[in-house]
């Protein structure tokens, strides 16, 4: 391949990326999913495991296929890959229906969380997005392989919030966890663009960049009387 961002295809990086989300998913759910489901104290309807049974499907997707190109099995990279589409769906669905029921089970006792129903449409409508371009670009290797790694971002903000049950001393956990630490990897594979290839990848430098501006606006719009009603309406539709 002449494209040197296409050639790293092999590189530890991504499969490096694929543990690193595998760690985060299961220490950020650790106190509030998999330690209760392990006591039998977490009562949930199935599309809340469901969801989380497709998330971690996605994670482990992404491990699977950085092993399958470090080893050169392209054909059955490409073969499992026709699975990607189907599960995003199904994490968008299920997500969805997951932040149904939390915000039933929350309201009227908290009116904020209306608001989740707003965050959690746009985070999975945009990592469904991702996932869609990386699939159409799958030809284009330097693009496909970032494409899905930002996909895998994108969605996992929520396992690194959680974290603010682990490190309590942390303060503003919205932003130091769920916006600066979640967006970190992009920070680091822009950083890694820059130095082995001497520019940061168009993904990084645009998609990237837009993701975080998305977040941040979400953040500061999070407790308004705007962003209430918007997830009052998604609420509303969805009940």
């Amino acid at each position: 391949m002449a494209n040197a961002w296409a050639r790293d295809r092999a590189s530890f990086f991504y499969l490096g990326f694929g543990f690193y989300a595998l760690a985060a998913v299961f220490f950020g759910f650790s106190t509030t999913y998999f330690v209760p489901m392990s006591r039998g104290s977490f009562v949930a309807p199935p599309i809340v495991h469901l969801h989380g049974a497709l998330c971690l499907s996605w994670v482990v997707l992404v491990i699977a296929q950085a092993v399958l190109v470090r080893n050169n099995q392209t054909r059955l990279h490409r073969q499992i890959g026709r699975i990607a589409i189907p599960i995003a769906l199904g994490i968008l669905i299920s997500g969805m229906g997951t932040a149904l029921w939390a915000t039933k089970r929350d309201l009227p006792n908290n009116q904020l969380a209306l608001t989740t129903m707003i965050g959690t449409l746009t985070s999975l409508s945009i990592f469904v997005a991702f996932v869609l371009f990386g699939i159409a670009m799958r030809r284009r290797p330097d693009w496909h392989k970032r494409l899905m790694i930002l996909a895998a971002v994108t969605v996992l903000w929520p396992a690194f919030f959680r974290f603010r049950h682990l490190m309590p001393w942390v303060p503003r956990p919205d932003i130091w966890l769920a916006l600066v630490l979640a967006d970190l990897p992009i920070m680091i594979a822009a950083a890694r663009d820059r130095l082995l290839y001497g520019r940061v990848h168009p993904v990084w430098a645009i998609f990237g960049t837009l993701l975080i501006a998305e977040q941040t606006i979400e953040l500061l719009l999070f407790e308004t009387g705007l962003w209430r009603r918007l997830g009052g309406m998604v609420f509303r539709l969805l009940s």
